[in-house]
């Protein structure tokens, strides 16, 4: 689930996938399909998929129950597609309303580059020799601006710490770009949609195994504020979503936030965990496990531990917060 948000939060649309040889709806698909009105996809084309699986009667009562599932949500009046990954049927179906259905939104060039990560990895192979070792590369999708080879960079939070007090410090890192990928493309400018494989002079250690998830990569000074507490107004689901229930039993209730219970929270791309310091009518106090660097304003998704799995529970936007004291930029 905290995959499926993360990656929702810098996608223009969505293919929701359900299996004609199941019933409609799976718990998990109502659960993602909660989770992309909260990230606030407005494009959405359903996939019926394995439908050389079933006969023709059974695919029409499925589509049927599809359109009810669908009524009052987001994806109200999305088109549903009959499809057949394994056999490659429809699938040239899927690519015209993919183009059609789904608008290239306007993208902003003029404003300071900021980048979401959703991978990072270090190139190297073993045994490479010393002038062969190549930087950090930095992978995800630029939200705004335009980023160029030998540009100077940050990244936030960066390297974050505790002292001996147990305080969080963060120290943002500073790099150059020294290369830009879009699959097996290079470029010399990287714009907004699409992944962007961002090549740096960033030691290749902190940047490897995923190290840089959920952190934003942007102009030297002109990224937002590093959060250690936030305040958000707060919304929550009435039953929980994509949990299995027995025949005679109700769908469990979503029962209110209580002081001290610990919650996992979703912003952008980053995946943290946050201790509930206060609540008051839709208002919480939230102190987090890792600082998250985000802006006022900026929507996030609640999980609540279930039976031990993460299940949503609501959504919430962040109306401020507690910032950390970042050190000025050496460059």
């Amino acid at each position: 689930m905290a995959t499926m948000l993360n990656g929702a939060a810098i996608m223009d649309g969505a293919l929701l996938l359900i299996a004609a040889n199941e019933s409609c709806p799976q718990p998990q698909t109502a659960e993602h399909l909660a989770a992309v009105e909260i990230m606030r996809l407005q494009h959405i084309i359903i996939l019926q998929n394995k439908v050389d699986l079933i006969q023709e009667n059974v695919a029409i009562n499925q589509h049927e129950a599809i359109q009810k599932f669908i009524q009052g949500t987001v994806a109200d009046g999305a088109p549903v597609v009959p499809i057949s990954a394994q056999l490659k049927y429809n699938i040239d179906v899927v690519c015209e309303y993919i183009v059609k259905k789904i608008p290239i939104p306007e993208r902003d060039f003029t404003s300071p580059p900021n980048m979401i990560v959703i991978r990072s990895f270090d190139v190297n192979k073993p045994g490479f020799e010393v002038d062969e070792i190549r930087g950090g590369v930095a992978g995800g999708s630029i939200l705004r601006g335009v980023l160029k080879v030998n540009q100077f960079i940050e990244v936030r939070p960066g390297i974050v710490v505790k002292d001996e007090n147990g305080n969080i410090k963060c120290t943002p890192i500073y790099s150059r770009i020294v290369s830009l990928y879009a699959e097996q493309n290079e470029l010399q400018f990287a714009v907004p949609g699409g992944l962007i494989g961002v090549g740096t002079t960033m030691d290749p250690t902190l940047t490897r195994a995923d190290r840089l998830v959920g952190q934003v990569l942007g102009e030297v000074g002109s990224l937002p504020d590093v959060f250690v507490e936030l305040e958000v107004n707060f919304f929550l689901l009435r039953r929980l979503i994509g949990v299995r229930t027995k025949g005679t039993e109700k769908q469990g209730k979503v029962s209110k936030l209580t002081k001290g219970e610990i919650l996992m929270l979703n912003i952008g791309s980053m995946s943290t965990g946050a201790r509930v310091l206060a609540v008051r009518n839709d208002l919480a106090k939230l102190q987090l496990t890792s600082p998250v660097c985000t802006s006022r304003g900026e929507k996030i998704a609640l999980s609540r531990r279930v039976e031990k799995h993460w299940r949503l529970i609501g959504w919430g936007q962040i109306q401020a917060g507690t910032t950390l004291d970042v050190p000025p930029s050496p460059i």
